[in-house]
């Protein structure tokens, strides 16, 4: 189901000029209302239920109805999203509640390597992908010949 926003937990992200829901959806859907100071999704039929404006929601406004392979119809889950992980509450229609803790980060914040550690070699005519040879761990990545014999 995609994501909806709302209006009473909402906060516009103190009203600056972008919302986090804004910056991290993929899709461009969220927007600000600058009459009322309130996110919300302009177009849920093109939403792809990625979850990020979910999980980054800092007042949880932003909430998706679960799948029931997710969720048991009837069922509320709530993100709360911490540095390093993300805490999902389930609600069940019972009262029922079951808390799930996954870890979103395997470096400490701010500290990730762009490239990954690999050099980069600049030439886009290669064949090899960005880390080979050594994310595959040879001296240097072998080709087919266009004769019929494997060469490096």
């Amino acid at each position: 189901m995609p994501s909806y926003v709302n209006p009473e937990k909402c906060d516009g992200c103190k009203a600056l000029d972008r919302t986090a829901c804004q910056h991290i959806c993929p899709n461009d859907l969220m927007v600000l209302d600058k009459n009322t100071q309130k996110a919300y999704n302009r177009d849920p039929a093109m939403c792809w239920e990625c979850y990020n404006c979910v999980k980054i929601c800092p007042t949880q406004a932003v909430q998706v109805r679960g799948y029931a392979d997710f969720v048991p119809m009837g069922a509320s889950v709530t993100p709360l999203r911490s540095t390093d992980s993300i805490m999902w509450t389930v609600k069940f229609r019972n009262g029922t509640l079951k808390r799930f803790k996954f870890p979103i980060r395997t470096t400490p914040e701010g500290t990730a390597v762009p490239d990954g550690g690999f050099e980069s070699k600049g030439d886009l005519f290669n064949a090899a992908l960005f880390t080979e040879p050594a994310s595959l761990g040879l001296p240097e990545v072998f080709s087919l010949n266009t004769k019929g014999g494997a060469h490096a």
